[in-house]
C-alpha cells in the first residue's frame, strides 16, 4: 500500500493560496524551481491544465514521466502533477533498492499536490476484488495457466499482485507485445482494469469475441459468467473503463465525417470497440501526438482522447484542423484537481522541509510491483 505523510493541514491551500492570482502563484512556483534547481523535478501529465504544464520539467504519459524523473541525476524530490497511481509508480522507480543504496540510503521524496487526484478506472479494480476473483477463477480454471496483466493505470497493489503471480504490466503502447508475451507462457490472460484496451488489443491479435468474457467484480457468481464461458475464454476482461474515453460514441464519429469532409478520426484504445471500429487510426497518447506532429499542413483531425490534450494539439498545430471528437466535454476531472494553488502549496512546503502529500509505497508492494514493471521492460 502507499501512504501519505501530511504533517500540515490538508486545507492549507485555502484561503492562503486560493486567494492568490494565477500570475503571482506562477511567480512563486518558478522561484522555488530556481532555488531548488536540479534537486527538484516537476512532472506534468499530458492531461494537465496548460498553466500547470508550463512549470513541468517533463511532459508525457505516466510511465514515461516516472522513468525520466528516476533517471535524473541529483534529483531529491519529485512533484507529480498527475494522479495517485502515477505518483506511486514514480516512487517505485525512483527508489529502487540499488538506487537508494547508491544514494547512501537517501530516498527521493515523491509528492502529489492534491491527494484527491485519483483515477476512477484504477479504483474500479480494488486489490481485494482482484484477489477474490483470482480465488473464484481457481474453482473453475487452473490459475497457473492464467497470466494476470494490469494496465499501468492501476494501483501499486495491483502491479504487485501481477508481480507475485507471474504477471506483468502494460501500457497502451505495448499492450500487444505484452499479450504476446503472456500467451507464450499461459493459455489465458486476466486483463485489468480497462476492458476496452484489453478487448481492442486482443482483437488485433485474432482473438475472437467468443474467446473473451467480462468479469463483473460485483457479481458473486463467477463474475457473472457461466463456468463454460470461462473455460473457453482466452482473455478474461475486468469490467472497468476510463470515464473520459467511455464518453466517445460511434455517432460522434458519424457526425464528424458528415460535417468535416476528409477528416481523419484518431482515437485512443481505451475507447469502446464500436468507436475503435469506426476510427481511421487507433493508438496511445504518444501515437496520437506523433500522428498530428508528422501530418502535412491542411490535415483535418477528429481526436478521441482527453480534452486538454486535444486543445493543446489544436493550439500547437494551427497549420492543421484539430477537433475534439465529442460534442460533450470529456476532461479528466481528477487530473484537473491539480491547479497552481496546490502546486505552489506543495512546492513551498517541500522547500521548507515540511513536505505534504508524500507518496510512499511500502517495501514489499514496491518490490513485487517493480518485478511486474521489469517484466514489461524486458518485452520486445
Amino acid at each position: 500500500m502507499s501512504t501519505a505523510a501530511d504533517p500540515v493541514p490538508r486545507a492549507a491551500p485555502f484561503p492562503e493560496y486560493r486567494g492568490l492570482e494565477d500570475a503571482h502563484l506562477a511567480d512563486r512556483i518558478e522561484a522555488v524551481r530556481r532555488r531548488m534547481g536540479e534537486r527538484l523535478v516537476i512532472l506534468g501529465h499530458h492531461y494537465q491544465q496548460d498553466g500547470v504544464i508550463a512549470h513541468a520539467d517533463f511532459q508525457g504519459d505516466s510511465y514515461q514521466l516516472s522513468k525520466s524523473a528516476a533517471e535524473r541525476a541529483g534529483c531529491e524530490a519529485i512533484v507529480f502533477c498527475g494522479v495517485h497511481f502515477m505518483a506511486e509508480t514514480a516512487d517505485i522507480l525512483a527508489n529502487r533498492p540499488e538506487q537508494v543504496a547508491a544514494r547512501s540510503g537517501r530516498r527521493v521524496t515523491v509528492v502529489l499536490p492534491d491527494m484527491a487526484a485519483g483515477c476512477s478506472m484504477a479504483d474500479m479494480a480494488a486489490i481485494e476484488q482482484v484477489e477474490d476473483a483470482w480465488a473464484d477463477l481457481g474453482t473453475v480454471i487452473d490459475t497457473t495457466d492464467i497470466t494476470p496483466v494490469t494496465y499501468i493505470n492501476s494501483a501499486a497493489s495491483l502491479k504487485a499482485f501481477c508481480g507475485r503471480h507471474g504477471g506483468i504490466v502494460c501500457t497502451s503502447s505495448n499492450a500487444r507485445a505484452v499479450l504476446d508475451w503472456a500467451f507464450a507462457k499461459t493459455k489465458r490472460v486476466l486483463f485489468f482494469p480497462d476492458q476496452h484496451l484489453g478487448r481492442n488489443t486482443a482483437r488485433t491479435m485474432g482473438v475472437g469475441l467468443d474467446e473473451m468474457c467480462v468479469w463483473n467484480p460485483h457479481d458473486p457468481t463467477l463474475g457473472g459468467n457461466p463456468a463454460e464461458q470461462l473455460t473457453k475464454s482466452r482473455v478474461i476482461l475486468w469490467q472497468g473503463h476510463c470515464s473520459v474515453h467511455a464518453m466517445f460514441k460511434p455517432e460522434h464519429v458519424d457526425a464528424m465525417r458528415a460535417n468535416l469532409p476528409g477528416v481523419k478520426v484518431l482515437v485512443h484504445p481505451e475507447c469502446s470497440m464500436e468507436v475503435v471500429d469506426k476510427a481511421d487510426l487507433v493508438g496511445s497518447t504518444s501515437y496520437i501526438l506523433k500522428q498530428v506532429e508528422q501530418a502535412p499542413p491542411g490535415t483535418t483531425w477528429a481526436i478521441g482522447t482527453e480534452l486538454h490534450l486535444v486543445k493543446r494539439l489544436e493550439h500547437n498545430h494551427p497549420e492543421q484542423t484539430v477537433r475534439f471528437l465529442s460534442p460533450v466535454v470529456c476532461m479528466c476531472a481528477t487530473m484537473y484537481r491539480i491547479d497552481l494553488a496546490h502546486l505552489c502549496w506543495s512546492l513551498e512546503h517541500l522547500e521548507r522541509g515540511r513536505p505534504v502529500n508524500v507518496i510512499r509505497v511500502d517495501d514489499e508492494t514496491a518490490q513485487w510491483a517493480l518485478t511486474a514493471l521489469e517484466r514489461m521492460l524486458a518485452v520486445r
